[in-house]
């Protein structure tokens, strides 16, 4: 192998560990999100195994199976539909009675569109989603955005039916507050 193919190999394993979901370890709300808010949760997410029973309903399986962690947005829009609005004052009432959880909201946005603007619309919708909890009693210190725009499609395809998927909040449940 040549000095070229290993520099080359090298640098493609970089990248593909630059990839990596910061859902899965440490540093999640390190520095904030989109909105520039930092500090104030621990140091990880939740992680897959560890979200509890989806029967209990103060498990964050719950929360995710049950009450619903995403609500949809059409093109170009940051409106919320009769169904978005429904799944977030559920979304309301779990928060309300499960305090130890702090979240952060995230926007996405479909393929279509530059970078920029999807990342600006992402955080839009990802504020509007956390001024509605807000308005229904949340405070706004258990909540921080990010967007991701169109990076972190559910299913990367040009056909509709993705890009009605893919234009979204989801709300994360994280582990709770440091403070």
């Amino acid at each position: 192998m040549t000095l070229t193919s290993k520099i080359l190999l090298v640098l493609a394993t970089i990248a593909l560990a630059a990839c990596n979901n910061p859902r899965a370890g440490g540093g999640t709300f390190g520095g904030g999100g989109a909105d520039g808010m930092g500090g104030g949760f621990n140091d990880g997410s939740i992680q897959a195994g560890n979200l509890g029973d989806p029967n209990d309903p103060n498990s964050i399986a719950h929360f995710q199976q049950r009450i619903g962690d995403r609500v949809f947005f059409t093109t170009d829009s940051t409106s919320l539909s009769d169904e978005g609005r429904s799944v977030l004052n559920g979304q309301a009432r779990w928060l309300t009675a499960n305090p130890q959880y702090a979240i952060v909201i995230e926007g996405h946005a479909d393929e279509r569109g530059t970078r920029e603007y999807n990342v600006s619309l992402g955080e839009r919708r990802a504020n509007t989603v956390m001024q509605y909890l807000v308005a229904q009693g949340i405070s706004a210190n258990r909540m921080r955005t990010v967007s991701y725009g169109k990076e972190r499609p559910v299913e990367a395809c040009a056909a509709q039916r993705c890009w009605d998927i893919n234009r979204r909040a989801v709300t994360v449940v994280s582990g709770g507050r440091t403070s």
